[in-house]
């Protein structure tokens, strides 16, 4: 990728949306989170109902879909994008080392999340 170019993953529990963007050009791709229907009776003191594999398999398959990119801006409106990040600190030496940035933002819309990721890598959001 080109110093003008990055990679964003907007993350929450349900699934990620990953933007490629460069000078003129974007892209966005998602991967879902799986949905067991599994009815389990959740640990007391917490709220968790889904498969104890679920986000291991998730976050396996969102550091897959981040392989070959250079600067990766994490983002998400609650603690999805650090358990990734756990995730990959322990799974993934070489993705950790790209990823720039972690921020919280909550559910923008498709176009002032696209121009906040432009904005975050220095790429102009219209071409003059």
């Amino acid at each position: 990728m080109s110093p003008t170019a990055g990679t964003a993953v907007f993350l929450d529990h349900h699934e990620a949306r990953i933007y490629h963007v460069a000078l003129g050009s974007a892209d966005e791709s998602t991967v879902q989170a799986p949905h067991h229907h599994v009815h389990r009776h959740p640990k007391k003191g917490t709220d968790e109902h889904n498969h104890p594999d679920d986000d291991h398999h998730f976050f396996a398959d969102v550091a897959h879909a981040l392989e070959g990119t250079q600067q990766v801006l994490l983002l998400g409106p609650s603690t999805a994008k650090l358990e990734f990040f756990r995730y990959i600190h322990k799974h993934d030496a070489s993705l950790e080392k790209r990823i720039v940035g972690i921020e919280t933002v909550d559910h923008p819309t498709d176009k002032q999340l696209l121009a906040h990721i432009k904005r975050y890598f220095g790429i102009p959001d219209r071409l003059k």
